[in-house]
């Protein structure tokens, strides 16, 4: 088989710098644990879950909220939660007829009730669009769970609790994200299991 061999010296690079940073993420487990306790919270309450996020932090929105409606390890009831990343109708006609810095927050309008929580997934913490919808949760007297690198940008500043990845390097800040989000994953089971 010919082709371009991929050079092990990146590879291992990617991969030690991965393993570093997850390596500190096992350090914070104080902080994992609060911004765990308002999701804890807010579905033991009855509330749902609105998630949000571009590009990779889309994936990772739609990711969660499969995880909670259907299951993460073990058998339990179906928890709401729900992707503002997915319903194309939504997304171009708010694009179209407001602009792209409403996607999220004229969804959060309409779903969002106090008792819920929106989680604003950033990497820089400054996407406008996720700080729009915060902005507009927190006019709804809903909580806001933000999640971002390192320092966190403007949504470190205005969500009510955020949880800060250990990089500022985007690839390393998505895997801490959803490490992160797993352990959390097993904590929704064990509260919930039937």
């Amino acid at each position: 088989m010919t082709g371009h061999v991929a050079p092990a010296g990146l590879i291992a690079r990617s991969l030690a710098e991965s393993h570093a940073t997850l390596m500190q993420v096992a350090q914070q487990a104080d902080a994992v644990a609060a911004v765990a306790a308002p999701i804890l919270a807010t579905l033991a309450g009855g509330g749902k879950l609105l998630l949000c996020g571009n590009g990779g932090s889309a994936a990772d929105a739609q990711h969660v909220a499969a995880e909670l409606v259907v299951r993460f390890r073990r058998e339990r009831r179906a928890l709401p939660a729900i992707a503002l990343t997915t319903d194309t109708s939504q997304l171009t006609a708010i694009g179209n007829d407001y602009d792209f810095t409403r996607l999220f927050a004229r969804q959060v309008e309409a779903l969002a009730r106090p008792g819920d929580l929106l989680v604003a997934i950033s990497t820089s913490g400054n996407s406008p669009n996720v700080l729009a919808a915060v902005a507009t949760a927190r006019q709804l007297g809903v909580a806001t769970l933000g999640f971002s690198g390192t320092p966190g940008g403007a949504l470190a500043r205005s969500a009510d609790c955020c949880y800060l990845a250990p990089s500022a390097v985007t690839a390393r800040i998505q895997e801490a994200h959803i490490v992160v989000w797993h352990a959390i994953c097993e904590c929704i089971d064990a509260h919930f299991a039937d």
